[in-house]
């Protein structure tokens, strides 16, 4: 299986897709694929734009409108994982995954899927140590602050996927496994991200729950972006043992090294993003106790014998089979000939996906379940801006430094 690996989108589907034909015709092949790295920055219309946490001159429609209202198709298989830069009204609709237009899938904001016999899975967003043990209480419209802790990682869902037993091939996470410059050639890393070396030297580039998963899951392959480079490590997990291929890449632009070509060894095709046995019972046996508020989540306490979960799981997949529910837009799309930026969109409405999903695993639907989030205000540590940005902005530092020096940039 050819899989084409993407770091961050940026919106720029109409560019990835041509480099992709490019390729293929270049080379003779055919791209089964392609994966994303987060940032891919799903707006549908104008309304979109206002849970997009990027300085206003970047607010820009891009392409991806064009795929979810049908104008254009993605011409390869397209499975993505959320960042720091999203529509995170659209993301929060797929929380548990789905399609966010005709053949581009989203993980969820943390998930597994199966593409062929390829497991594949990921962890939306970016890790915030303040933001971590809460539960996800932000809804549309968000303001100043939780338009920022919306994507921050949550620790109720890297506990999901510390359930998982059986061998995953790929995961992806938007930032970096704390550590992974470990592995590779960081020096070489410094002489052109010259700002990563104090980062590196003092143990704080990255992700620590990403760094618990690499070193629970063991992956094949790990795929990451955020930082805008290419760089590569081969973590050896034991003396003999497992070996994890990290590769990280940057975003689209011309001459940067966004897109590479993976050759995976897999069944023969046809390939298509069919659920996961095993992620089901996970998802059914924690959806439980899912936090969605301020307050810290209760969920270590949760019961982990699976296998009668995991065996309801297989019945109900027996007879509805593992092929997601179709894809369906929830808000008009963008249209360049007429504004819709006064519309009357409010909140999330309840994808039909999404709804698919939950009567497939007999669950309730909470994710517009406000409580303890809008009554009542929310704790200091929320209101209280970073002394730090586990961001980088959105210009590359080594590029525009003129615009480095602007308070609570957030990473790209």
């Amino acid at each position: 299986m050819k899989i084409a690996v993407e770091g961050c989108m940026h919106g720029d589907l109409d560019k990835v897709y041509e480099t992709i034909r490019y390729i293929e015709n270049t080379r003779n092949i055919k791209i089964d694929l392609l994966i994303c790295c987060g940032d891919f920055q799903a707006i549908r219309n104008e309304k979109d734009m206002e849970s997009l946490n990027v300085p206003p001159k970047y607010k820009e429609m891009k392409s991806f409108w064009k795929y979810y209202s049908g104008q254009e198709v993605a011409p390869v298989p397209t499975i993505f994982i959320g960042g720091n830069h999203e529509a995170s009204n659209y993301l929060w609709e797929l929380y548990y995954g789905g399609w966010a237009a005709p053949n581009i899938y989203f993980l969820g904001f943390a998930g597994v899927v199966k593409f062929g016999n390829i497991r594949i899975g990921g962890l939306s967003g970016i890790y915030n140590a303040r933001h971590y043990h809460l539960g996800h209480h932000e809804r549309p419209p968000y303001n100043d602050n939780t338009i920022r802790s919306v994507y921050h990682v949550r620790e109720y869902d890297v506990h999901k996927l510390m359930q998982v037993e059986e061998p995953i091939d790929i995961f992806l996470s938007h930032d970096w496994p704390l550590g992974i410059t470990d592995y590779g050639n960081w020096k070489q890393l410094v002489r052109y991200k010259k700002h990563f070396e104090d980062e590196i030297q003092q143990g704080t580039l990255g992700s620590k729950p990403a760094a618990q998963l690499l070193e629970k899951l063991k992956p094949s392959y790990w795929f990451s972006a955020h930082l805008h480079c290419k760089f590569t490590a081969l973590v050896q997990h034991e003396e003999g043992g497992q070996v994890t291929k990290f590769l990280a890449l940057d975003k689209c632009l011309p001459g940067r090294k966004f897109l590479q070509i993976v050759d995976i060894e897999s069944d023969p095709g046809p390939y298509e993003v069919q659920y996961d046995e095993e992620w089901l019972a996970i998802t059914r046996k924690f959806n439980c106790v899912f936090p969605l508020t301020t307050r810290l989540g209760d969920f270590r306490s949760t019961q982990l014998d699976m296998q009668d979960c995991r065996n309801w799981v297989k019945s109900r997949l027996e007879n509805r089979g593992a092929k997601p529910c179709e894809f369906s837009q929830t808000v008009p799309p963008y249209n360049p000939s007429h504004s819709v930026s006064n519309t009357n969109f409010s909140g999330s409405p309840r994808n039909p996906q999404t709804l698919s999903f939950l009567e497939l695993l007999d669950l309730p639907y909470v994710l517009d379940n406000v409580s303890g989030s809008r009554d009542s205000p929310a704790p200091a540590s929320l209101t209280q801006r970073d002394d730090y940005s586990e961001d980088i902005p959105i210009e590359d530092e080594d590029e525009l430094e003129d615009d480095s020096a602007e308070p609570d940039n957030e990473n790209q």
